[in-house]
């Protein structure tokens, strides 16, 4: 088989060794956060590697302490003028799309930091292996986002009310919170995944259960007392089921008072820091995940994203990107500035369904049209410039 030249410039590396295949994201000083290119790259090589009959098994991972902080957040704001980063949007949740829906086998070994966009490429997979390094969280409603890239499906999902916990607070998960949770099939001690990479190079197959039976040799079992979120749930059910998220809120710090639940005031402090938008969208978009299935959930994030990109309820998302990332003063001014001001009806913008042609083409299901929809294909390049 024909090996592309390895680039170690790039900011994903792609190599096959026989019947396996490994790809890399490779910014590790930017923390693996995904750019324009990165997401081209990714998509390229998934395709590339579900058509060929030759590759039966993906191994996907991140360089340095990261597996993926998540978005570029400097590219959007950079790109803050006109539809700039439209492309990317497109491109990232129509490959959200495939990568639940992969075909072939695939392990992420997931190491350090995994946020957002990241966690989409690990966790729909089949394998997913993360360590005592691992920490993912859900951000963005804290910088005027929504939960996006599919957790408005995949949080749903989760025990309870957890996914309205993680998707509103920004709370920290360790590797085996994620296991016990199901955002991760197994974990293994860091120092030996150098040695478990091997194993599944060696092993030269995508047979599931061949996969299975190898990461297990290295996995460790997640007893329940050791997933410390399994402890809060009582406690986040009965706080994150209110309608409202003034209900909410009120009804966590009331519970914050009792012994024991000491943990919640930190997570409350950067609850009540986060976007008034961004928390009332996100709230809305993971309700609505509980009964929507994985293509409408995508298309409904799609106009979220680009909806709040073009400013249409407030510029909250380039104010918390500016407060985080550019001046890095941590002190955001957001406008609406209280969640009594963030009315329903503003909400209400930011879900209007485009027209047809303007939503996020899923593509048909079947193996002879899986790849279409592409952005390239979509009308949006006939209209730039023209809007």
């Amino acid at each position: 088989m024909a090996k592309e030249p390895l680039n170690a410039n790039e900011v994903v590396l792609a190599e096959e060794a026989g019947h396996v295949s490994i790809l890399t994201l490779n910014r590790p000083r930017q923390l693996n956060v995904i750019s324009s290119r990165v997401v081209e790259l990714v998509a390229k090589y998934l395709e590339k590697w579900e058509r060929d009959v030759d590759i039966k098994l993906v191994i996907i991972k991140g360089a340095g302490r990261a597996f993926s902080a998540g978005g570029d957040l400097k590219m959007f704001y950079e790109g803050r003028s006109g539809d700039f980063c439209l492309e990317v949007v497109y491109r990232m949740y129509w490959l959200c799309y495939h990568i639940h829906t992969y075909t072939k086998s695939m392990v992420a070994i997931v190491h350090g930091i995994v946020m957002g966009g990241g966690a989409a490429m690990t966790v729909p997979l089949k394998f997913s292996v993360v360590t005592e390094k691992t920490v993912f969280s859900m951000p963005e409603a804290s910088i005027g986002l929504h939960t996006d890239c599919s957790f408005s499906y995949i949080l749903p999902h989760l025990p309870g009310y957890l996914g309205e916990y993680l998707g509103l607070t920004d709370a920290k998960l360790c590797g085996k919170d994620m296991v016990a949770l199901g955002l991760a099939t197994h974990f293994v001690q860091s120092e030996k995944l150098d040695e478990l990479e091997k194993r599944l190079l060696s092993l030269n197959s995508g047979d599931e259960n061949s996969v299975r039976n190898v990461i297990e040799e290295f996995s460790m079992e997640v007893l329940p007392e050791e997933a410390t979120i399994i402890n809060r749930l009582q406690t986040i059910n009965k706080c994150f089921c209110k309608e409202s998220l003034e209900e909410i809120i009120e009804s966590f710090e009331a519970e914050a008072w009792y012994d024991g639940n000491d943990w919640i005031w930190p997570v409350l402090k950067g609850f009540k820091r986060s976007s008034p938008t961004g928390l009332k969208i996100t709230l809305r978009s993971i309700r609505e995940g509980r009964t929507e299935t994985l293509p409408k959930s995508l298309k409904k994030e799609f106009r979220l994203t680009m909806n709040l990109l073009r400013s249409v309820v407030s510029d909250d998302v380039y104010e918390g990107i500016r407060a985080l990332s550019i001046d890095k003063d941590k002190a955001p001014k957001w406008n609406p500035a209280t969640l009594e001001e963030v009315s329903n009806d503003k909400v209400d913008l930011a879900f209007k369904p485009f027209s047809a042609e303007l939503e996020l083409q899923i593509p048909a299901e079947g193996r002879t049209c899986r790849w279409e929809g592409k952005y390239e294909h979509s009308v949006y390049p006939s209209m730039k410039g023209n809007k």
